[in-house]
């Protein structure tokens, strides 16, 4: 019984010191030095390489490396969707300065989700920095951009498999 409590109030002891040893996850939101620094910006991105006009793009924006590209599991993300007729372009606004990416998918047939066949989707997608895929979609390190206090316009590449 004694060992049992040694051991507990040794890892007690030590955690803090193993957690400071520990890399923290990187997520670049920036602290402004002065309220007038922290306005909010917008982002406007391109969208280039559309194949149809048919069913909508889902666009999702994220701070959270740990849930890019699948954005729907974090909760502080930006989601938009649009008409493909009208997506050649889709602008998030009220963006706080930060380090953030963008995945989005063309749903060709509009069922809201990403159709694949053989494990390989059949529906368009892009990210961020037209990040290259490697084995899988990118990295939050591949794609992502730096938000600062002004707007930010960039383009995102539609890439068709199947």
């Amino acid at each position: 019984m004694m060992r049992k409590g040694l051991a507990i109030t040794l890892a007690a002891l030590t955690a803090p010191v193993a957690m400071a040893a520990m890399p923290l996850p990187e997520i670049h939101m920036q602290m402004p030095a002065q309220a007038s620094a922290a306005a909010p910006s917008s982002i406007l991105v391109q969208i280039d390489g559309l194949r149809s006009n048919r069913g909508q793009i889902l666009a999702c924006m994220t701070a959270n490396p740990k849930t890019f590209p699948d954005c729907q599991k974090d909760p502080h993300a930006r989601h938009l969707t649009v008409p493909a007729a009208n997506g050649e372009t889709v602008q998030f606004r009220d963006v706080p300065q930060g380090r953030y990416a963008i995945a989005l998918f063309h749903d060709e047939n509009g069922n809201g989700r990403m159709d694949k066949m053989m494990m390989l989707p059949r529906e368009g997608f892009g990210f961020s920095r037209d990040a290259p895929l490697q084995f899988g979609p990118p990295r939050f390190g591949a794609a992502s951009f730096q938000v600062g206090p002004v707007q930010l316009k960039t383009a995102i590449k539609v890439r068709y498999i199947l």
